[in-house]
């Protein structure tokens, strides 16, 4: 297997479980023609919507209500030179229904900064893209036909 082999291209329904098993990605918005990275918890709902959970009074807030964003969450293991990456697009929307956000509360993603109720916000998704690192293959250390203990 080449080091081109050990990269694969994943569907969004991959995308979406891989996004299942982390709590925490970032938001990816411009504010002021910049590009800002912000770490967010977050969950996937049915449907591939991703609901964020943001600290109320944010700026980031103002910012995202209506905007399209970006979102990436990755799980990558050093040692092993493995993991996976999904980056999604779409267009974000602050939860205003009050029965839709006292559900978030009950189910939706906790902040790991603060204990205070969150502001929730959806992410329609539009666009995934997503990447897995298979580890690298293992090389025969030995040339082809040598045998050892010659």
């Amino acid at each position: 297997m080449d080091q081109v082999d050990r990269i694969e291209e994943l569907d969004e329904a991959a995308c979406l479980r891989l996004l299942s098993t982390v709590p925490i990605g970032r938001v990816v918005y411009t504010e002021h023609a910049l590009l800002r990275v912000v770490p967010v918890a977050f969950q996937v709902e049915p449907g591939g919507r991703l609901v964020l959970a943001l600290l109320p009074g944010s700026p980031v807030l103002r910012v995202l209500d209506g905007m399209v964003c970006a979102f990436q969450a990755d799980r990558l293991d050093e040692h092993s030179r493995t993991g996976w990456s999904v980056v999604v697009h779409g267009t974000a929307a602050v939860v205003r229904d009050p029965a839709a956000h006292a559900e978030l509360l009950r189910s939706g993603p906790r902040s790991w900064v603060t204990e205070r109720e969150p502001v929730f916000v959806r992410l329609t998704s539009e666009l995934f893209t997503g990447r897995r690192l298979h580890p690298p293959a293992v090389r025969d250390p030995l040339p082809h036909g040598q045998v050892t203990g010659e």
